[in-house]
């Protein structure tokens, strides 16, 4: 090896690892670390990883060991109080009945995470890295179908899938210049949300580069913003309320990091996730192809499904389904024609943006799309949780009524925690980590006003206003 390239690979390597006490690891472990970068901006953590699935996994790990320490102690800290049961009760059940679904690529992978984030110093176990991926889908979808047997309180089957996710797509006459435009904010517990912050830019040996939002110690994205070089770009908002688990089935995320990674359609990609589907983690996905310019709306239920395709012309989610047997058969209320709920509130701003921007859209209208906050109940300015950039944490919930409505706690820290965009051309996208538009969180204030979530206080974070 010439000596520029010596030298290039060990600044390259101190890059990478500069936090990492090297003395830990063996020269084939350094020689995977050489080949990712960890880049820390306005927020975000940066991971940019390649080679074969374990490589990939333990460059993961290793460098993202201590945020995957503190999702583990949040996470066993608040399932407690929030479900009566410990995180461990889930992850055991999470490796039970999802390991077998798992194909050998992922679960290589997996491992090279357990064994990352063991090498930098917090001991875990491929099983709990699986717990860790799967818990969206247990604690979400499957326990709910099996309360009943822990208790004898009454049970909403559809009480933990929350409202998450205000997102559109374009393309077309809807956009400035006819390319796509493909937008999301994530919404969810700030405690939760606040771990949200990585950026996976992997290249594998097999499949499609794949850009997209995740956790550490994810191989799926699960607040979903993905973008690949076969020329996709995928998004989707939860249904809310929704009932339905079928816990033989593959999971959703195996299902979607499959779809993302080998998918080289938007046919390709629906077929995947359909396949074999469990019905956890019930979306309306919104799809793109820069290929074709084509845009989709897939709104994938256990039972019923709702499969669009367009060249020209826009499509919006907002967290209730469009289709009726989706909403009527497969969920509870959905809050779709109301306006006191966040549902029917954002469903109807969502049209009057698209009535006023339409045939305009470009990246910078996208961003303020995203991080609108007119209150359509109240019609005016009003950041609540009835904007398409919720902002539950400063709403009282003066307006709604309904007992089996849609998130219906005053000043909840939970809503929007970011917003990203992308043109659909390629893989790259601008994302702000914080809220899509651009305001602060201060968590101190919040839990001194607003002490009854206090019990929060040592796992909830501040985000600063971000670029």
């Amino acid at each position: 090896m010439k000596t520029q390239q010596v030298i290039g690979l060990i600044l390259l390597l101190a890059v990478c690892v500069s936090s990492l006490d090297l003395s830990r690891y063996t020269e084939e472990e350094k020689r995977i670390l050489a080949k990712a970068t960890r880049t820390d901006i306005n927020g975000w953590i940066y991971l940019k990883l390649s080679g074969t699935p374990y490589e990939i996994g333990f460059a993961h790990g290793s460098l993202v060991s201590k945020e995957y320490q503190e999702n583990m102690e949040a996470n066993t800290a608040i399932t407690y109080q929030t479900t009566g049961m410990t995180y461990d009760f889930f992850v055991k059940q999470g490796v039970k009945t999802q390991k077998s679904s798992i194909p050998a690529e992922q679960l290589q992978e997996l491992q090279g995470i357990a064994d990352g984030v063991t090498k930098a110093g917090f001991n875990t176990t491929l099983d709990d890295v699986i717990g860790w991926n799967a818990n969206t889908d247990i604690a979400g979808y499957w326990w709910p179908t099996v309360q009943h047997l822990y208790g004898n309180a009454p049970v909403n089957k559809g009480m933990f899938t929350k409202g998450k996710c205000s997102a559109f797509v374009a393309t077309g006459s809807s956009t400035v210049d006819g390319n796509i435009i493909i937008a999301h904010t994530t919404f969810t517990d700030f405690w939760a949300g606040q771990a949200n912050n990585v950026i996976l830019d992997i290249t594998p040996t097999h499949g499609a580069r794949m850009v997209f939002q995740a956790a550490a110690g994810y191989i799926a994205s699960m607040t979903d913003f993905w973008t690949t070089s076969a020329g996709l770009s995928i998004v989707e908002t939860t249904i809310v309320n929704y009932s339905g688990y079928n816990a033989t089935a593959a999971p959703e995320w195996v299902r979607a990091r499959t779809a993302a990674q080998y998918a080289t359609s938007i046919d390709e990609w629906v077929s995947i996730m359909g396949k074999n589907n469990n019905g956890g983690y019930a979306n309306s996905w919104l799809l793109a192809d820069s290929k074709t310019n084509e845009i989709a709306l897939y709104e994938l239920g256990l039972i019923y499904q709702n499969y669009q395709k367009k060249n020209s012309g826009f499509f919006y989610g907002f967290n209730s389904p469009w289709d009726p047997r989706i909403r009527h058969l497969e969920c509870m209320d959905t809050g779709f024609n109301d306006i006191r709920q966040q549902t029917g509130a954002r469903r109807l701003r969502w049209q009057q943006l698209f009535d006023q921007y339409n045939g305009s859209i470009d990246e910078k209208v996208g961003m303020k799309m995203i991080g609108d906050t007119y209150d359509v109940y109240l019609e005016k300015e009003n950041p609540s949780s009835r904007t398409i950039c919720s902002h539950y944490d400063v709403d009282p919930q003066m307006y709604v009524s309904d007992p089996n409505g849609v998130d219906n706690i005053p000043y909840a820290p939970f809503g929007s925690v970011d917003g990203k965009i992308t043109r659909g051309n390629g893989v790259s996208m601008w994302g702000v980590y914080g809220r899509a538009d651009g305001t602060e969180f201060n968590a101190e204030k919040f839990l001194k006003e607003h002490a009854q979530w206090n019990w929060q206080s040592p796992y909830l974070k501040s985000r600063p206003a971000q670029p």
